[in-house]
C-alpha cells in the first residue's frame, strides 16, 4: 500500500506540474509559445527531480507504465505489482490534471482539442521513451544517487529536442487527454503514443542490458 500510495501521488504531483505549469505559462507568455513551453518543461523538471527523489525510496519512482514495464522485463518487479503500480499511476495522472484545473479555476472535466499526430510526434515518443530508459538504466548502473537529476535534466531537454515534446510515459499521455488546455492531447491521438511509448520500451529492453552488462562480454 505504501509503495501504490507513493506511485500513485507521484504521478499526480507530476501532472500537477506538467497541466498546471503549461496553463500559468500560457496565460503570461502574451501568446509567446517559446516562453510557455520554456516554462512548462522547467516546471516539469524541477517536479520530477523532487518527486524521484522523496518517493524513489518508497516505490522506486517509476511514475510512468513505460518504465515499469521496463522494470518488469528485467524481473525486477512482479506481475502484480507491476499492474497495480500502471493502475495507480493512470489514475493519480488524472486525478493530478483535475487538481490543476481546480487551481486555476477551469473546469474540471474536460477533453483535449489539441491534435498531436503524424509519423515525426510517433517517432519522437519512441525515441523520447528509448532516451529516458537509457537514462534511468545508465544512471542506475554508474552513479544510482544521480538519477534523480539525470531523469529531471533529460525531460526538461526532450520538451525541446523531439516535436512531441517527449511525453514518454502512457500515464501522462492518458492524463493529458482529458486536458484542453496547453498541455493537452486530442483523445483520438492518445493510442499512437503509447503505442510508440512501448516501441520504445522495447526497443531498450534489447540494446541496454547489452549496454550496461557489468564486466567484460
Amino acid at each position: 500500500m505504501q509503495k501504490l500510495l507513493a506511485e500513485g501521488l507521484g504521478t499526480a504531483f507530476l501532472l500537477i506540474a506538467v497541466v498546471g505549469s503549461g496553463i500559468m505559462g500560457a496565460a503570461l507568455s502574451d501568446g509567446n509559445v517559446a516562453v510557455a513551453l520554456l516554462a512548462n518543461a522547467i516546471a516539469t523538471g524541477c517536479m520530477l527531480y523532487a518527486i524521484i527523489t522523496t518517493l524513489g525510496p518508497i516505490s522506486g519512482a517509476h511514475f510512468n507504465p513505460a518504465v515499469t514495464l521496463a522494470f518488469w522485463l528485467r524481473g525486477e518487479i512482479d506481475s502484480l505489482l507491476a499492474l497495480k503500480y500502471v493502475a495507480v499511476q493512470i489514475f493519480g495522472g488524472i486525478l493530478g490534471v483535475w487538481a490543476a484545473h481546480l487551481m486555476f479555476d477551469l473546469n474540471i472535466l474536460q477533453l483535449s482539442t489539441t491534435g498531436r499526430s503524424g509519423v515525426s510526434q510517433w517517432f519522437s515518443e519512441g525515441l523520447a521513451t528509448f532516451g529516458l530508459l537509457f537514462v534511468i538504466f545508465g544512471g542506475l548502473r554508474s552513479r544510482p544517487e544521480a538519477v534523480p537529476a539525470l531523469v529531471a535534466l533529460y525531460i526538461t531537454g526532450a520538451y525541446w529536442f523531439t516535436s512531441s515534446t517527449s511525453f514518454a510515459n502512457p500515464a501522462v499521455t492518458i492524463a493529458r487527454g482529458f486536458s484542453d488546455t496547453f498541455a493537452g492531447i486530442m483523445p483520438s491521438h492518445v493510442p499512437m503514443f503509447i503505442v510508440m511509448q512501448i516501441v520504445g520500451v522495447g526497443v531498450a529492453a534489447l540494446v541496454l542490458p547489452r549496454l550496461f552488462a557489468k564486466g567484460p562480454t
